[in-house]
Order: structure tokens, then sequence, then C-alpha cells
């Protein structure tokens, strides 16, 4: 009887409870997991020195509705656009993969059996520089009056996130290099008075306090279904080419006919 019943208690685990958990990265677990992990990184940038300003949860208007912006951190040296993910695990990914891949590996061991069990748990989710880099462009356009201030793009991992198989040429970093990549641009560009113009700026076009989550997920649904629809017609959501099959080394994708200058693809 004790020999079926852990038979039963890993059927259930194996086919029950590991896909409810891999189905919860959607629903509202999710969402608390991602502000416990902006939270953390809040009280990480508390202890950047003056000269410093930070503004958490920004949200600026776009042409489509909103974006919204888990920090932004304004200096003299530069201004930092930062992307949470409060994910652990093996990390997957590169600069031009649409998707990244969350892997979670968990050896378990039962009472009574001699056996180790190991469970995968597999996940995707939209590629945090391409994200972090849209959000870098919605904020350098509002400071073209500043051409030569650095704007610069970092996505922050837990850091029980091993990021050992993710190909960037951008900051992807873990929660504990954060104050040490900030600190590494000493280069000053801006007077006193133009940092508080800037940081004037930014607080008046953030429009947070006047818009409630629910308006800027919906707005996020409506840009994310537009792209949607056009890959699914064969446009380029970027440039409004044509979308071409192609094989490359890693396997077949759609790319933009005005390859070089566009480089969009998807899989």
């Amino acid at each position: 009887m004790t020999g079926l019943f852990f038979a039963i208690l890993i059927i259930v685990i194996i086919f029950i409870i590991i896909p409810f958990a891999c189905s919860s990265t959607n629903d509202n677990s999710s969402k608390k997991i991602g502000e416990i992990g902006e939270a953390r990184v809040k009280e990480i940038l508390q202890n950047l020195p003056e000269g410093y300003h930070v503004l958490n949860d920004v949200v600026l208007k776009t042409e489509k509705g909103t974006t919204q912006i888990d920090h932004i951190v304004i200096s003299k040296h530069a201004v930092f656009v930062k992307e949470t993910k409060n994910y652990r695990g093996d990390i997957y990914g590169d600069d031009n993969r649409k998707e990244w891949t969350q892997l979670i590996v968990t050896d378990v061991n039962y009472e009574n059996s001699w056996k180790t069990y190991t469970y995968v748990t597999k996940n995707r989710f939209y590629n945090p520089v391409k994200q972090s880099l849209g959000h870098t462009i919605r904020v350098k356009n509002l400071l073209t009056d500043y051409p030569h201030l650095p704007v610069l793009s970092i996505v922050v991992f837990s850091n029980e996130a091993n990021l050992l198989n993710v190909k960037t040429n951008n900051y992807v970093i873990s929660e504990k290099q954060l104050l040490s990549t900030i600190s590494n641009h000493q280069t000053i560009y801006l007077t006193d008075s133009q940092l508080e113009e800037i940081i004037e700026l930014l607080h008046q076009k953030n429009i947070r306090d006047s818009v409630d989550n629910n308006t800027h997920i919906s707005n996020l649904k409506t840009a994310e279904k537009e792209v949607r629809n056009k890959i699914n017609s064969g446009i380029c959501p970027k440039c409004g080419g044509k979308l071409i099959h192609r094989k490359g080394k890693f396997g077949s994708f759609w790319g933009c006919s005005n390859y070089p200058k566009c480089k969009f693809i998807t899989r």
C-alpha cells in the first residue's frame, strides 16, 4: 500500500501540481512576485549616494496608451532605466530572441524512498532587453534637449537567477551588481541646474497617480493584439515591411524584408 500511495502521489505532483504551478505565473501570484522584486530593488537603490534621484513605478504616456517603468535613476552621469525580473533558476536568452526561457530544476527525495525525483519547470517570458530598450527610447524622447546625456537600459534579475546562458550586449545583471553597475559611470554630463530640470520634467511626465493598473494593463493588451495581428497578416510590426520565412543556424524564423535596416524577427 505504501508503494502504491507514493506512486499516486508522484502522479498527482507531475500532472496536477506542477502544471498548476506553471500556469500560475500568469495570474495574481506572478504579479505579487514581481512586486516583491521591485520592492527589493527599490530598497537597494536607497543606498545610492547623494546626487542620485530615484523614481519608482513610473507611467508615461505613449501614442498607443501608456508604458510602465519599474525604476528610473537620474544623475549627472546618466539616466538609468531599469526593468526588474524577480525570477530564479537558469535563464536563457539573447538580444534578438522574442521570448526568453526560465528553467527551474528541483530534486525531491520522498520519505521511505531511495530514489531522487527530478522535476523541471519551464516558463517563457517576453524578452526583457527588448522591453527595457523600449522604455529607454521613451525616456530618451523626453530628453532631446540633452543629446549628450547617456540614457541606459538595465535589466535586473533576482540573485537566485543564473544568467550564464544569457548572451547580450546590454546590461543584464543580478541585484548584487546593481549599485556597482551604476557607480561605474562617472563622467559628468550635466550641471546642477540641468539635473534639477530633468528631475522636474520626469516628475511632470509621470502620470502614475492618474492611471490605475487596470487601464495600463488594458493598454498593454491592446498594443500586443495589434502586434500579433500585424504578424499574422505577414506585416512587420516594427517598420511595416513584409515578413519573409527564413532559415538560420538556430532554426527557421520570420524576418523583415527590410533587413538589415530593420532587424525584427519572430518564430
